[in-house]
């Protein structure tokens, strides 16, 4: 039986989950995965090989080459695809329309939890994702599912695209994120659900400071 803490965050995109989950990994010194970078990272492979996602059997054999992994570089969370760095490409528009699409397929969802259990048999860490708290590590001793504003979240992530696509439009992030939503409800596969014991995190109107607080005094009786 595992000793090591895990810290679960759930939740819609753009909610900044990641943003949580990095603060808490430097605070509390625990390593921080990326588990939506993982799927992107997929992605980005089956875009790169044309790999035809209604074709289970090319699927299985193109993820047999697939090799993830995550380092740390000044206290951020570093992801390789077969030993190339990849952690900005994988945030590009063409990744971002089709990472919800890739992470229904059965084949690949059961590969990055395989992946994700081991790390979290080792080490304490935070996860976050679409189904940490139910799929991944359904007996974590701490779960957050977090939301926000629809539009809120749009612009906090059409903010955070602008600078390296220009001609991208509110509109389309807008567009992209209820997109997501379906895909990410609605899949068979581990959809997004709040687990029963999660607590729920809306940030509409949180600042970065104030979500790190609220998160640590929750897991403060776990350490």
């Amino acid at each position: 039986m595992s000793n090591n803490i895990v810290v679960a965050i759930d939740g819609y995109s753009s909610c900044g989950k990641s943003t949580l989950a990095k603060a808490l990994a430097k605070r509390l010194h625990f390593i921080y995965v990326d588990s939506g970078a993982m799927y992107r990272a997929v992605a980005l492979y089956f875009l790169r090989n044309n790999i035809d996602l209604d074709n289970h059997k090319q699927i299985a054999e193109a993820l047999k080459n697939i090799h993830l992994n995550f380092h740390s570089r000044d206290y951020e969370t570093h992801i390789t695809l077969n030993d190339e760095e990849v952690s900005e490409e994988i945030r590009q528009m063409p990744v971002s329309e089709k990472v919800s699409t890739v992470a229904t397929i059965r084949e690949v969802r059961h590969e990055m939890v395989k992946q994700q259990q081991r790390m979290g048999k080792s080490k304490n860490i935070v996860m976050d994702g679409r189904d940490i708290g139910t799929a991944v590590f359904p007996d974590a001793p701490v779960k957050f599912f977090m939301t926000a504003d629809p539009k809120i979240r749009a612009e906090r992530r059409y903010k955070e695209l602008l600078p390296k696509n220009p001609d991208i439009t509110l509109e389309d992030v807008f567009e992209n994120l209820a997109h997501r939503d379906y895909q990410d409800t609605t899949r068979k596969e581990s959809p997004l659900v709040r687990a029963e014991d999660a607590i729920i995190l809306d940030n509409t109107d949180l600042t970065p400071a104030e979500q790190l607080l609220f998160a640590l005094s929750a897991i403060e009786p776990f350490l």
